[in-house]
This record gives structure tokens, C-alpha cells and sequence, in this order.
């Protein structure tokens, strides 16, 4: 048996092309912010510094976001059980964050000139935090805004 929260969308419902632009938006706008406050902290270099590689690893992710979430959400769209349990949230969060581990960590090694290793050691703070930003983030956007079309239960 599996958790689910049907309920109406906040604000108002939104799907399509209109939805994922609006999500991969605030989703990045809020993630630059935390992201260069986080690693001006983590590697002792001004924000500017640190803006810059969070502005490059946002570009990154915005493409990993739309390939991911497509691709999430044909995975979704075929299955028995529609709507998002709390496992299939942290399956969706760890995926995503999964991903771009390989391709940030070498990113931050050349932009702070440190080893994959420092690289990926720095990350993991970075991938604490979004794994939990990207959960929460997403239980919030599909509160104000309704479920995708992939979630949401067949109709009989």
C-alpha cells in the first residue's frame, strides 16, 4: 500500500511546457543562490568566484533536469500505480542528484583546481543539501501547482 496526498493544486493547475519551464526557473534561481553561498563557504573564495561555477553547474543541471524528468515521467506515465509516494519522491530526488554528481565533481575539480577526490568530497555537502532541496522543492511545486499528467490517476 502506498502513501498518496491527492488534493487540489494551491494555486492553480499547470501541465505541459508552461509547468517545466516555471519548475527548472525557480528550481535554478533558488539553487545558484544556495549554491554559491555554499561553496564560497566550503572553498573560502569569494561569491563571485563561486557564482560563476554555481551559474555553469545551473546550466548543467537544467539540461540533466529536462532529460531526467522526461524520462522520469515516461517511466511514470507507464506505471499500474499513478501518483507520487514518498518512495517514488526519493527515487525521483536521489536520480537526479545521482546524475549530476559525474559531471559536477570534474567541473568543481578544474574550477577550484583541486583533485576528484577534494572535488567530490566538497560535493557531498552540496549533495546533501540538494537531495533534500530537490524533495522538498518538488512536494512544494506539486502542491501549488498539481501534479504532473503522469502522476495524476487514470480516469475510468
Amino acid at each position: 500500500m502506498s502513501t498518496q496526498i491527492q488534493s487540489q493544486p494551491l494555486l492553480r493547475s499547470l501541465q505541459g511546457a508552461k509547468r517545466r519551464v516555471l519548475y527548472v526557473s525557480l528550481y535554478e534561481l533558488i539553487a545558484i543562490a544556495a549554491a554559491t553561498w555554499g561553496l564560497s563557504k566550503l572553498t573560502g573564495q569569494g561569491a563571485g568566484h563561486s557564482g560563476v561555477i554555481a551559474a555553469a553547474a545551473s546550466v548543467v543541471a537544467v539540461v540533466w533536469n529536462l532529460v531526467f524528468n522526461w524520462a522520469f515521467e515516461r517511466w511514470e506515465a507507464r506505471q499500474p500505480v499513478r501518483g507520487r509516494s514518498l518512495a517514488r519522491r526519493v527515487a525521483h530526488a536521489i536520480g537526479f542528484e545521482g546524475g549530476l554528481v559525474f559531471t559536477l565533481v570534474p567541473l568543481f575539480a578544474w574550477w577550484f583546481e583541486v583533485s576528484l577526490w577534494q572535488a567530490f568530497v566538497m560535493d557531498l555537502a552540496l549533495i546533501v543539501f540538494f537531495l533534500g532541496y530537490t524533495f522538498v522543492f518538488n512536494w512544494v511545486f506539486d502542491r501549488a501547482f498539481g501534479l504532473p499528467a503522469s502522476a495524476l490517476p487514470v480516469a475510468a
